[in-house]
């Protein structure tokens, strides 16, 4: 009779590996025959810098001709499509994290910018938009003249001042 030990971490282990040769293996063929699988969403940052809103989209592989950036008063929505590099019908691919196909996303705006006026810049894989606000909502700093209300205010705190006193 042959004695057989138990080994518990090594059996999960093993059907760990499995399960992910399986998942990479429906993943990769889900690729190969969907589209819509690969499809991705550049990520983007927005900053308020007073005057303006400064919008930030990493697009990094994507070729500018392949843009199609649109700009509205409330809303900024830009398209477009990452193409393989190194496309080739024999290549085999081993391992590939990559998402290629076509993008697109919407931006809601907090604010309202003038669509009109708006810069763009597109370097090192980085679309930066400078979107100037409408007038009504920039920051403004307005001097209030206070005159006669600021001695009206500070006749009002003797007059309570003189209360307290009196019930003492």
């Amino acid at each position: 009779m042959m004695i057989r030990y138990l080994q518990p971490i090594r059996e999960l282990e093993n059907l760990r590996r499995q399960m992910d040769l399986v998942f990479d293996e429906l993943s990769a063929q889900t690729a190969q025959t969907n589209d819509t699988s690969t499809a991705w969403v550049p990520a983007v940052e927005l900053i308020d810098t007073g005057d303006n809103l400064v919008f930030y989209a990493q697009l990094p592989g994507v070729a500018a001709k392949n843009l199609d950036i649109q700009v509205t008063r409330d809303a900024v929505a830009i398209a477009g499509e990452r193409q393989r590099q190194h496309q080739s019908e024999n290549a085999n691919y081993l391992h590939s994290e990559f998402r290629y196909g076509k993008f697109q996303r919407v931006v809601n705006l907090p604010v309202a910018v003038q669509n009109d006026k708006v810069q763009a810049d597109f370097r090192d894989g980085i679309l930066t938009l400078t979107l100037p606000k409408v007038e009504e909502v920039r920051n403004r700093v307005v001097k209030i003249n206070l005159g006669e209300s600021t001695a009206d205010a500070e006749k009002s705190i003797d007059t309570t001042a003189q209360t307290v006193n009196s019930q003492n």
